[in-house]
């Protein structure tokens, strides 16, 4: 059955018909700034799912900004398979011609090729290739392009909230076609130092705030990191801590009455939020304790809050699960490459769809995460083709519900 598919798609479906597709998705800015933002693009694939006969809808999500969601309904006999992605990019920032598709010998280049409308339009293509070949499955297709994973996830924040349900996603951010199963939560700390600002002639008179900051560092290292690198997971490796930007005083002749550090905070997968949280907070008792002069305040950057009752959670998938081995047996059978079972580098909406929608996440796409939001962003066009044969196959073989064994 697996030949026939492919068959089908390589009937139904060319590489450059994706690639229109691309450039249609880029060609419509969807960053930060424009007005409505995502809305032109969910609106254009909306039109494509349309004129193809599959079913679309497109659904506001806030300020004028939309979710588009598709489904091609199977037989509700078999599993339901998610295929997800946002619709927003960073802005063009210094990238000549952003919105432009452009090709340079097998690169496709434009802001969004690979973060993340080159895999957003394989998915789709993927869908269109199984409806234009009249495949039945058991189980339902879904897609749906989301708002705001840039930001703050507001659209797939939407899609939970509105009762997502599926037995298994995959979320198309660009792993090179690896099959990543994990990934660590992330958050963004702030941690402000308060002194008292004196002439450096009367140090003694002042509290420096970079000292304090010193000390909170020094409690770090001895105390917090060596645990974070004692909890490990088998996939995801340890659990990390980086101290991103520190900023204090305003001369070298005034004792500094204020310092920040900013911290990245990631946690592997069973780790939980208000332990992290904890852990801080334990940390800043003990030193006000030690020091009747230490002050600081703890708060989460305004850039990482989330909707309140959301933070930016870990992901992870049974390497055994039924779509981790469909995925892994379709990557095969195309025969290009056997894919890398990984984890994400990054964070991806997937966090939220396995922690709070219960639904079993993974993160696999074309395109390389190191050309994401650079002046350089491209896709390779020879994974195109092989991503649209990739989804289309897993979800036969995930929606008809077959069995595989490893061994």
């Amino acid at each position: 059955m697996s030949p026939m598919i492919l068959d089908y798609i390589n009937k139904w479906i060319k590489e450059e018909e994706i690639i229109d597709l691309m450039r249609e998705l880029i060609k419509r800015p969807s960053y930060p700034g424009v007005e409505n933002q995502e809305t032109a693009v969910a609106e254009f694939i909306h039109g494509f799912f349309s004129r193809e006969g599959i079913e679309s809808e497109l659904v506001h999500v806030q300020d004028g900004r939309k979710n588009v969601t598709a489904v091609i309904k199977g037989r509700g006999l078999g599993r339901t398979l998610l295929l997800t992605g946002h619709t927003d990019t960073v802005p063009p920032y210094d990238m000549p011609d952003a919105f432009e598709l452009k090709q340079e010998g097998d690169r496709l280049i434009g802001r969004g090729s690979n973060d993340m409308k080159g895999p957003l339009a394989c998915m789709i293509m993927a869908m269109v290739a199984i409806k234009r070949a009249d495949i039945k499955l058991n189980g339902d297709i879904i897609f749906a392009g989301v708002i705001d994973e840039e930001e703050k996830s507001l659209g797939t924040i939407d899609l939970i909230e509105k009762g997502i349900r599926a037995d298994g996603a995959i979320v198309g951010e660009p792993t090179n076609l690896d099959i990543c199963i994990a990934h660590r939560g992330l958050e963004w700390f702030e941690f402000d130092f308060q002194g008292k600002a004196v002439h450096g002639g009367k140090q003694k008179e002042g509290i420096n705030a970079i000292v304090k900051a010193s000390n909170f560092i020094q409690l770090m290292e001895s105390k917090i990191v060596p645990l974070l690198n004692n909890r490990k997971h088998d996939i995801t490796g340890t659990s990390t801590m980086n101290y991103g930007t520190i900023s204090g005083g305003t001369q070298p002749s005034t004792v500094a009455g204020d310092c920040t550090i900013k911290i990245d905070r990631r946690w592997i997968p069973g780790e939980k939020y208000e332990d992290i949280i904890r852990e801080y907070e334990d940390a800043l008792t003990a030193l006000r304790e030690n020091d009747p002069e230490f002050k600081c305040n703890m708060r989460v950057l305004d850039v990482s809050v989330m909707k309140e009752g959301y933070v930016h959670e870990a992901m992870e998938i049974d390497r055994d699960h039924p779509l981790v081995l469909a995925l892994e047996e379709s990557s095969e059978e195309i025969g290009e490459r056997k894919p890398e079972t990984t984890y994400f580098t990054a964070w991806s909406d997937g966090g939220l769809l396995y922690h709070y929608a219960k639904i079993p996440t993974l993160v696999c796409g074309p395109g390389d995460l190191e050309t994401a939001h650079s002046k350089d962003e491209y896709i390779d066009r020879k994974q195109l083709m092989l991503a649209v044969k990739t989804y289309a196959l897993t979800a036969m073989k995930f929606c008809d519900g077959q069995r595989y064994h490893k061994g």
